[in-house]
């Protein structure tokens, strides 16, 4: 075994790799049932370790929900958000996003489809400290599409007409929408047509294209 680097980070302990492994099946069972439908015994089975061995890695199932979404949150920021970022800004940008995030919803990076378009269908309509950190994250969605492009109207590629929040709102609605019908009903077409619908508006949008 070759000598560890000065700068490599550190091991991690048994009870921190058991904590992560526990966070590794919260998010894969809560893609699917839900942050409120995951349940302690639910994961102490599949992990096979204790109801109180499981809790004594979290205190409280709100912090279980909480670590669960936070992971769940890295590994989004590492499949769409970098991607996205590494982009050039304006139009470059912003069909990054999709490319991205369809192609995360196509691999199947959670069982559940998009962790967060579930997680929003599960918090909407309730009340308390997870709906207001779903509230938080989600806040930033739409006004941070509509930045992408006031990048894109800065350099001239998209029309200065264009209503940039609107625009934002149609693109996120198309990316919402084929993620739910492609978790439902399994047919890659409808992610295809997420592409297409979205192409189309950020299509029409651009700089000296001709309005209908």
């Amino acid at each position: 075994m070759p000598p560890r680097r000065n700068d490599a980070p550190p091991r991690r302990t048994d009870g921190e790799r058991t904590h992560a492994a526990i966070l590794e099946k919260a998010v894969e069972v809560a893609s699917i049932e839900g942050v409120h439908g995951m349940t302690v015994g639910r994961l102490a089975g599949a992990l096979g370790v204790s109801k109180s061995g499981l809790y004594a890695h979290f205190g409280s199932k709100e912090q279980l929900q909480r670590e669960t979404i936070e992971a769940a949150w890295e590994i989004y920021e590492r499949e769409v958000m970098a991607p996205t970022l590494a982009a050039p800004a304006g139009i470059a940008q912003i069909e990054a996003m999709l490319e991205a995030f369809f192609s995360y919803v196509e691999r199947d990076v959670f069982p559940g489809g998009c962790f967060f378009a579930g997680l929003l269908a599960e918090e909407d309509a309730r009340t308390g400290p997870i709906h207001d950190l779903v509230v938080e994250l989600e806040g930033g969605t739409v006004p941070g599409i509509a930045e992408m492009v006031v990048a894109g109207q800065r350099r001239g590629e998209i029309a200065a007409e264009v209503d940039a929040t609107q625009l934002a709102y149609e693109v996120y609605a198309f990316m919402e929408l084929a993620n739910f019908h492609f978790v439902l009903f399994r047919d890659p077409q409808v992610l295809e047509r997420g592409r297409r619908a979205a192409a189309g508006v950020l299509d029409a949008a651009r700089a000296g294209s001709d309005p209908e």
